[in-house]
């Protein structure tokens, strides 16, 4: 087989002829892609953001179309010829070329098909290159009879969503094991700055700052742990279930071998689905995934608003923490600094939970035996992951790291807090520490001076009790 190099379009400026079921189409001689991908050009003015612009698809797209070519070439229904075309045009898009030639927009009606066959034009125009002939000659490679050679978009697409999901989702992954060190270096630094825990943002009893630094890596970690288990799920595909599970139009045993063949091209472990009917129409591992994603931007939302509140102020808020500055906050208030960092990933977060009812209800539309809806679970999953991961990146690297603590405003914030008297609960008892939290509040006298004026304690058992060092342990003195 003679490899051509990839043509340069500024050369070629003609037009070429294609037919489909509706008739002609005239493409630019140039482009890749074929008259499908091109009517879906025309009817799909969605969102801007096309198929190029997730190049974990693209290339996930082409290693299912590799993996159908070794395995009807196996079988013995592909000729060698068109199968290393198809193949070395697959292995091309797998290291980055022609992503450009994946042009229709991620949403789509038709359950993915023209996703499918803009893969399926593409790599066979590519593949007929490097057979020697041109584009549009069909005769010799075939977009569907050939490259979608006992498939259908119903097992390629999905599959296809799989495997990029399995091959990304490291990156979030990877990001939110960086914000988790960095939680934990803050918890480690500031393990020693006592300060008022709250509970209904009233004060409730002493902690330190390091273990609630601590609490957010620890949630993180949980989150990460999730991830993992949720992306399994997507490990079991259904190629050769074709149309509609049955496996129509695919010969015998080819489903075990292509999705062995996938595992091989993707270095990801698959395995065939042990349903193919039910698989075909299911999009339960979509839903329990998202759900992944929504828990994620709840509890990273929560971290980030509890951020905002902790830093507030600087002098007429909490103040306990200071965010790096990172940019000026108003155009009229001179001096003033806004948590900006914290404010971008709580929206980012409304904008997944959003995504996640989305495809809840894209999910459950599923009717019979497809999902027509899959283009929109695929999208707000992958904007969802690819969102998340740049949030997450951004406060750990623009705000975790460079945030300090205001040590001496948060012991005198414990020390003045009438809330240090339920430390007093188990020597003065419930009744007397409710009176003497009155007491001080109606009087504005620390807590301390109350009980010693009511003779309750003495002053060496009042300094024990009232030590933030014991009551952040739980330790008294007997």
């Amino acid at each position: 087989m003679a490899i051509e190099p990839l043509a340069d379009p500024s050369q070629d400026s003609f037009i070429r002829i294609e037919q489909d079921l509706l008739g002609d189409f005239a493409l630019p001689a140039e482009v890749y892609y074929g008259v499908q991908t091109a009517r879906a050009l025309d009817n799909f003015h969605i969102t801007g953001v096309t198929l190029s612009q997730f190049p974990h698809l693209v290339t996930a797209l082409a290693m299912v179309k590799k993996a159908a070519a070794r395995t009807n070439r196996r079988l013995g229904i592909l000729s060698e010829a068109n199968e290393q075309a198809i193949s070395f045009a697959c292995d091309e898009i797998i290291a980055g070329k022609l992503h450009d030639q994946f042009v229709v927009d991620m949403i789509q009606g038709g359950a993915g098909t023209s996703t499918n066959m803009n893969a399926n034009e593409v790599i066979a125009n590519r593949a007929l290159e490097l057979l020697g002939y041109g584009k549009g000659k069909y005769a010799a490679l075939h977009p569907n009879n050939h490259v979608n050679l006992s498939q259908s978009t119903n097992d390629v697409y999905p599959t296809a969503v799989r495997l990029c999901i399995l091959r990304s989702y490291g990156d979030l992954g990877r990001r939110m094991d960086e914000l988790r060190v960095a939680m934990q270096a803050k918890g480690d630094e500031f393990r020693h700055v006592v300060k008022m825990g709250r509970t209904q943002l009233q004060d409730a009893v002493p902690m330190t700052l390091g273990q609630e630094f601590s609490g957010f890596a620890t949630t993180i970690a949980e989150d990460i742990v999730r991830l993992d288990e949720a992306v399994h799920l997507f490990r079991e595909v259904n190629m050769g279930a074709t149309a509609i599970g049955t496996g129509i139009n695919s010969p015998i045993g080819y489903s075990e071998i292509v999705v062995a063949e996938l595992s091989d091209v993707s270095g990801e472990k698959l395995v065939p689905c042990p349903d193919l009917i039910e698989a075909t129409s299911d999009a339960g591992a979509f839903v329990s995934f998202s759900s992944v994603l929504k828990r994620i931007a709840v509890k990273l939302s929560k971290i980030c608003s509890d951020l905002r509140l902790l830093s507030s102020g600087p002098r007429a808020g909490l103040g306990e923490i200071c965010l790096p500055a990172v940019q000026p906050g108003s155009s009229i208030m001179p001096g003033k600094v806004n948590p900006v960092i914290p404010e971008v990933v709580n929206q980012v977060a409304y904008q997944v939970i959003g995504h996640d009812l989305t495809v809840t209800f894209a999910a459950e539309a599923g009717q019979l035996q497809l999902n027509a809806f899959e283009p929109v679970i695929a999208f707000d999953i992958l904007q969802s992951m690819a969102m998340l991961g740049r949030a997450i990146e951004l406060l750990t690297e623009r705000c975790v790291k460079g945030i300090t603590a205001n040590g001496q405003h948060c012991r005198e914030l414990v020390q003045n807090s009438l809330a240090i008297v339920t430390a007093l609960n188990p020597r003065i008892g419930y009744e007397n520490a409710t009176r003497i939290a009155k007491l001080a509040q109606t009087s504005g006298r620390p807590i301390a001076d109350v009980v010693l004026d009511e003779g309750l304690l003495n002053a060496g058992e009042l300094n024990d009790l009232l030590l933030p060092e014991n009551m952040i342990r739980g330790q008294f003195s007997s």
